[in-house]
């Protein structure tokens, strides 16, 4: 079969404190607790890239190009992944009343992640796959660099030049490190320190519209995971395609990214509405205030994956202010959005999202070319 390059994101989530932790701790116990950290980061990588092996203590991943036309996913899949292994180290600690090594040692596991972007070829030998390349040999020599060692950072996602390239964003905070290896010769790693990020993204105000406040409920369920529905609500292009909105423009990006205080000009004609995000919980929910012609709307999008991963529900709760006494608003938010048919704007992405899942289907149903 014809050899075919491919060309892609490479990533690696690395355990960190995992050699000291297996060292000093009882193994079965410590089995259990790496074990179930690892199906965590796994089903969080499988909502967007694809496995390729575990190894030990880290997943190695990728994904080419077509898959993730969106940059800024990569960086919302990195900080939700870390986010959801913090909670599930904090919850392992909390729940348990053993006393042994490995149990109260929990606290010492972190996590790191490592991403590159560059070329592959998927290798098949009695039967497995796996990817080869320089590239591939790149992002696993990375493992062994000197951030920690200058920073005396325990968690943090460092991007090669090409990763952050590919990706479009720098975020802020970023350290700057060359790196050497053999070979290989020089490359240049940003880092980020994943622990501030965690705390600022644990503190942040959570702004929440629940179906109990909303003036309007909506509620659509897809046969696609929370990441793609994500992506079809919030990346420009996708949006347009369903919205009534003619042209997003991003006029406010806090620190180059999509968070709270991230501001959009969506352009209908003549008109221009002001869309503000009030917080911004990657493929869980986002809240954004819309102004246009005096009126305030408020939206909360929030994604709920079915027990496998492979569905979600949608349920958009919307709240309206408009110009007029509060009294008179209660009676006539309902029929204005109503009028305004949010419904109809909404239906118009189910289509879109069933025929991507189609293409994503047939695409990992084709044969893909190997080397031998």
């Amino acid at each position: 079969m014809e050899t075919k390059t491919q060309h892609g994101y490479l990533v690696l989530a690395d355990i960190s404190g995992y050699t000291s932790y297996l060292a000093g701790t009882e193994l079965e116990h410590a089995q259990e607790i790496l074990t179930e950290l690892l199906e965590l980061i796994v089903s969080r990588f499988q909502t967007v890239l694809t496995l390729s092996k575990l190894e030990g203590d880290a997943v190695f991943a990728y994904t080419p190009d077509a898959k993730m036309q969106r940059g800024e996913t990569l960086l919302e899949l990195v900080e939700s992944t870390y986010t959801a292994f913090r909670d599930r180290r904090e919850a392992a600690r909390r729940r348990t009343t053993c006393t042994c090594n490995a149990c109260r040692n929990i606290p010492s596991l972190d996590l790191k992640f490592l991403a590159h972007h560059g070329d592959y070829i998927i290798q098949t030998v009695s039967g497995i796959n796996e990817l080869v390349g320089s590239d591939v040999n790149l992002i696993h020599r990375l493992l062994k660099n000197h951030v920690a060692e200058a920073t005396g950072w325990r968690a943090y996602a460092l991007f090669t030049e090409a990763a952050l390239a590919h990706i479009g964003i720098r975020p802020e905070g970023l350290r700057e490190q060359p790196e050497a290896y053999e070979h290989l010769g020089e490359v240049q790693t940003h880092s980020l320190n994943l622990h501030p990020r965690y705390a600022a993204l644990i503190e942040a105000r959570r702004v929440f519209i629940t179906p109990e406040e909303a003036d309007l409920v909506l509620i659509q369920d897809f046969a696609a995971p929370p990441v793609v529905v994500w992506d079809w609500l919030n990346d420009p292009p996708k949006r347009t395609q369903w919205d009534h909105a003619k042209k997003i423009i991003d006029v406010l990006r806090p620190g180059g990214r999509v968070t709270a205080g991230a501001r959009n000009h969506c352009i209908h004609g003549k008109y221009v509405a002001v869309e503000t995000v009030l917080d911004w919980r990657p493929f869980e929910y986002f809240t954004v205030e819309i102004f246009e012609r005096s009126v305030y709307v408020y939206r909360t999008c929030h994604l709920a994956p079915s027990p496998d991963g492979n569905r979600t529900r949608l349920a958009t709760n919307f709240k309206a202010k408009l110009p007029m006494p509060a009294w008179l608003n209660r009676r006539l938010a309902k029929p204005f959005l109503r009028m305004v048919k949010v419904a109809e704007v909404r239906a118009a992405m189910e289509p879109l999202v069933a025929a991507e899942m189609a293409r994503r289907e047939a695409e990992a149903s084709a044969p893909v070319p190997v080397a031998a």
